[in-house]
């Protein structure tokens, strides 16, 4: 279910990449979504969040990504609870590092689109979760760009070390199953620091 967390990762790559030579970028968060899908009892799926996402975009391309884990949104307070406290164990942030070739990306010029293949590293309970994904990256004005997932990036329970917190709230919840890949969809909006 944390595998919003990639789709957050890729986004802050193709904003370095795009805004690189500019400047420092700033991710505007009441503007930014990840959101992550799930699936239970088999044929019951359900979309959650994260509310609370920092992060930027420094000169040279390197990318900080803040993803607070206790900002999940389920719409359902006890399993927020039960996620925060059983899949995250309690921890705080999850972080995403990158660094991206921005050449393909300098000459966007306002209104324009183009695709880009990011690659970065999720931090979540202690590990390392490598994963690429296809963007979208609109530059709305001269100060601020929209990065979007092209499709949706599945990431896997086992790989992000959270198959155990999965157990407990099937448990907890006295469900058949919970599936173990998770789709994760990203809307970044970023903006140019003064």
């Amino acid at each position: 279910m944390n595998k919003i967390i990639s789709g957050l990762a890729a986004l802050f790559l193709v904003s370095s990449a795009t805004f690189a030579s500019a400047g420092v970028w700033v991710l505007d968060g009441s503007a930014s979504s990840i959101s992550f899908g799930s699936v239970k009892k088999t044929t019951v799926g359900e979309s959650h969040n994260f509310s609370d996402l920092s992060g930027g975009v420094d000169a040279n391309g390197n990318v900080t990504v803040s993803i607070n884990l206790g900002s999940v949104q389920t719409n359902i307070d006890v399993r927020n609870e039960r996620i925060i406290e059983h899949v995250f164990n309690g921890m705080g942030m999850a972080s995403v590092a990158a660094t991206v070739d921005i050449q393909t990306l300098e000459g966007l010029e306002t209104g324009a689109i183009t695709n880009v293949m990011a690659d970065a590293t999720l931090t979540l309970l202690g590990s390392e979760t490598g994963f690429d994904a296809p963007m979208i990256a609109v530059r709305l004005s001269e100060t601020r760009v929209m990065l979007v997932s092209d499709g949706m990036v599945f990431l896997e329970t086992n790989d992000l070390g959270i198959d155990a917190g999965i157990d407990i709230l099937m448990d907890l919840a006295s469900l058949p199953a919970i599936t173990r890949t998770t789709p994760v969809t990203v809307r970044f909006v970023f903006d140019l620091a003064e």
